[in-house]
């Protein structure tokens, strides 16, 4: 048989949303009224960032030349922030997309006139046939 130690006088309750505070604390909300601090947020810093060697458009891997990570919390000297509820503006430059999207379109209209020229010419010759 088992039975509970302690009762804290709430019923069990499922996760419905979750809350990121400034100095990176993760907070669950539940259905039944609770909220408990699930995690920590944690941010690493290198003594030579520019030593990253970048694997991605925004993602960057340990190297020789950034050393090792500095692991701390939000807020902490030389670590950065955490901003809930804040959006990060788009790492898009607009201006190379439609410069490409210009050129893939001029390609696309030169493709069709080839296209229409060549059923021109097949067209010519089946007239001249007859």
């Amino acid at each position: 048989t088992a039975w509970a130690e302690f009762q804290d006088g709430y019923t069990m309750g499922s996760l419905t949303s979750f809350t990121i505070g400034q100095d990176g604390t993760i907070q669950g909300v539940y259905d039944n009224g609770t909220t408990k601090n699930l995690a920590r947020v944690a941010l690493a810093n290198f003594q030579n960032p520019s030593g990253l060697t970048q694997t991605g458009n925004s993602l960057f891997q340990v190297s020789n030349n950034s050393g090792d990570p500095l692991i701390g919390a939000p807020g902490d000297e030389g670590m950065g922030a955490v901003l809930p509820s804040s959006l990060e503006m788009s790492n898009v430059d607009l201006s190379e997309e439609f410069t490409d999207m210009i050129v893939t379109q001029r390609g696309f209209q030169a493709n069709s006139r080839i296209i229409t020229t060549s059923d021109e010419m097949l067209q010519e010759l089946v007239n001249l046939k007859r």
